[in-house]
């Protein structure tokens, strides 16, 4: 794949570290997982270097999920009391030199056969269905003018709306929940934004990755970063918008995975057979290296 950069000062260079580790009161005799922390190279970002190390470790397997996202697989079959995940990347961002296809009118959109393609991403999940009043709410946010309007002026309600507020949600609460109760994280807000989006016939995806925090990082600091989440509505091409900050992504979005909701994206996931974990440490370090 050949990638066109526009100029040195539309590229940023992130060093991202994600670790989890785990941690229970006896020991965990076996356990199968899946990891989901590793970007790929895609229009918009360049991957130079990827790793995972497991702790214990026995074997691991690599393979590309249905929508895209690149899976870490691994099985451990001896007690343990902890487990430690920990993905590594050098990514490049930039924007990319070719333009994007031109935007759908409402028109289009109805006689594009998106309802076919797009199947998947204009389905209603537990997690990002509407109640009655959500969905008189889209109608209302729909704009007569194009579905890219519509999209904004979704992720721009669903901004002034939600109030951002840490550790006020689970990975269970639905778009619903999170609406009655006026704030969330990333996610909730995405999954409000996905909801509406979807209720008024734009497909849409929910996108995993991390955010650096700082618009004016400074190169060489490594700050402490997030995993992150926003949205890609599809109206001919695909646009993404991070209705937490606001904005369409850029330079500081890194794209690990997407699906229908968090669901489908999750960093890590898995079964095994023991008590109850007693911690789940789960650190994000960015360093901005150009």
């Amino acid at each position: 794949m050949t990638l066109d950069y526009l100029s040195a000062g539309d590229i940023w260079r992130l060093a991202i570290i994600h670790r989890t580790r785990l941690t229970y009161p006896e020991p965990v005799t076996t356990s199968y997982n899946e990891v989901r922390m590793q970007p790929g190279d895609e229009p918009g970002q360049s991957v130079l270097s990827s790793y995972i190390e497991i702790d214990p470790y026995e074997g691991m397997q690599h393979y590309t999920d249905y929508f895209g996202t690149r899976v870490a697989a691994f099985d451990v079959h001896r007690p343990h009391r902890e487990l430690t995940v920990t993905s590594a990347t050098t990514v490049e961002t930039f924007t990319p030199a070719e333009a994007p296809p031109a935007a759908m009118s409402w028109a289009e959109m109805a006689t594009s056969g998106c309802e076919d393609r797009f199947e998947e991403y204009l389905a209603p999940t537990p997690l990002t269905a509407l109640d009655d009043e959500l969905t008189t709410i889209a109608a209302h946010l729909r704009d007569g003018g194009t579905p890219a309007d519509t999209g904004h002026a979704v992720c721009d309600w669903v901004y002034r709306t939600l109030t951002y507020e840490q550790g006020s949600t689970g990975i269970h609460t639905s778009a619903v929940e999170a609406y009655q109760d006026r704030r969330g994280v990333c996610q909730d807000l995405t999954h409000l934004a996905v909801g509406l989006l979807r209720s008024l016939g734009i497909p849409t995806r929910y996108v995993s990755g991390y955010l650096h925090p700082d618009a004016d990082a400074v190169i060489g600091r490594t700050v402490t970063g997030e995993s992150h989440a926003w949205v890609e509505f599809w109206d001919g091409r695909w646009n993404a918008f991070d209705p937490t900050n606001a904005q369409r992504t850029g330079l500081r979005h890194v794209v690990a995975g997407r699906g229908r909701d968090y669901r489908d994206t999750p960093p890590i996931r898995g079964v095994y057979a023991g008590p109850d974990a007693i911690g789940n440490d789960v650190t994000v370090q960015i360093t901005r290296l150009r």
